[in-house]
């Protein structure tokens, strides 16, 4: 009886195995294969499936010779990077205060907030209010207007309301003010949502574009790498043979092909995004799972 039934966990731990492995695979794989034909040298003569086609860096050589491609690298980074720090600063205060009762029209406050995640202005009307704030055409545009988001002050309010009150009272006691509490014991203590909120806002960031396109797209100077890979994918014949007329000295089957421009500009935009989510993952899924528990 007992072998029989280390046989059958072994199959059964086999069959699993086996299961989550070709699950991992079939999520790996589609990134894998832009990879793949990023590094390939000649996509005119075949598709590597597995491994690229006369392997070359060639492609990446060429696509970050492109005009304005540091620059926009540039704005996406900042915009990223503050972007992310006033929008987890913000949200993580207002979170602070709706956790508080005695604050002043919580309730009406809260309810408001919450109505934000269903029902938007539109688009016209939300670029006549940016408009009227003098945002168009300015980099504070990428900033500001997701500094508030009211599934983050949610997340934030909940986590919020799991930390022990006797260490705030106890503070308070010791005469701290709410910017004092706020700042040296709630953030501390708040590190997996912060990370949580952080992950979430960086990435949002990173991959914005239509902002880029509603309010700075005749503003070169703003424009961000999304923004950039989207006219690129829209241009893609246009720019191939503006890279084959500047690179004539090149083999012509190492040319840059349309497929070719859209998989390396697509790996470059992800890189950055896969290299800050492993770092906060660990936070990440506390935050998520403590913050979700209740509304």
């Amino acid at each position: 009886m007992i072998g029989k039934l280390n046989t059958s966990r072994i199959i059964f731990l086999c069959i699993n195995y086996l299961l989550f492995l070709v699950l991992v695979l079939a999520c790996l794989y589609p990134m894998w294969y832009v990879v793949v034909q990023s590094l390939s040298g000649n996509i005119r003569a075949g598709v590597g499936l597995i491994l690229p086609n006369e392997f070359t860096f060639n492609n990446y050589f060429q696509v970050f010779q492109l005009k304005g491609l540091f620059q926009a690298l540039g704005v996406s980074v900042s915009r990223t990077v503050l972007g992310t720090s006033i929008t987890v600063l913000c949200c993580m205060f207002m979170g602070y205060l709706f956790s508080k009762e005695k604050m002043p029209g919580r309730k009406i406050l809260y309810r408001m907030l919450t109505v934000t995640m269903y029902v938007s202005g539109g688009l016209i009307p939300t670029y006549l209010v940016m408009r009227a704030y003098g945002f168009v055409g300015t980099f504070w545009i990428y900033i500001l207007p997701p500094a508030m988001n009211a599934f983050y002050v949610i997340l934030i309010k909940t986590f919020v309301e799991q930390l022990p009150a006797s260490v705030e009272e106890s503070a308070m006691i010791d005469g701290a003010g709410v910017l004092t509490i706020f700042a040296r014991l709630i953030l501390p203590m708040s590190l997996p949502i912060v990370a949580t909120i952080a992950v979430y806002a960086s990435v949002a960031q990173w991959n914005a574009w239509f902002d880029n396109l509603i309010y700075n797209a005749q503003n070169r100077a703003l424009s961000t790498m999304q923004y950039l890979l989207w006219q690129y994918l829209n241009e893609t014949e246009r720019l191939t043979r503006l890279l084959a007329e500047s690179s004539a000295e090149l083999d012509p089957s190492y040319l840059l092909t349309p497929k070719g421009v859209r998989m390396t500009m697509t790996v470059v935009t992800v890189i950055p995004v896969l290299m800050i989510y492993p770092l906060l993952q660990r936070y990440f899924v506390k935050g998520i799972m403590i913050g979700a528990v209740k509304g």
